[in-house]
């Protein structure tokens, strides 16, 4: 999953990023970079404690959702890539058969977004469930 934050940065402080789709996760880092990379280490313990909690992973929205929200004025955004097929230690193996044009795009797909096949699964599997679950 590709998660939106915003980073800012107070006089005197670390640079501050808040994941607004991900309640109450925060982070910080002394440079941009360490901040993303520690922010992404909080996301993936985040939502890592939803799963073992049983709760839904949140889906994220993208960056224009929230670019008109005052909490996130004057923030420099970006996105950080989560994935989800890495989250749990529990994980189960699982045949499926799908049609070889819809794993090639799969397969294309993962690789150009800098995921894998199934931590796409996951993701789709997870966003339709939460759209459904919404409707």
């Amino acid at each position: 999953m590709r998660y939106p934050v915003v980073i800012h940065k107070d006089s005197n402080s670390d640079y501050g990023v808040t994941v607004p789709d991900v309640s109450g996760c925060f982070s910080a880092g002394q440079t941009v970079d360490e901040a993303l990379q520690e922010v992404a280490e909080a996301i993936e313990c985040h939502l890592e404690g939803l799963l073992m909690d049983g709760e839904s992973i949140p889906v994220p929205h993208s960056i224009e959702y929230y670019q008109n929200n005052s909490e996130y004025v004057g923030g420099i955004w970006a996105v950080v890539t989560i994935d989800l097929a890495k989250l749990s230690s529990r994980t189960t193996r699982v045949n499926i058969t799908l049609p070889e044009r819809v794993l090639n795009l799969m397969d294309k797909f993962a690789a150009e977004n800098g995921e894998t096949r199934s931590g796409l699964i996951a993701q789709a599997a997870i966003e339709y469930i939460a759209a459904h679950e919404n409707a």
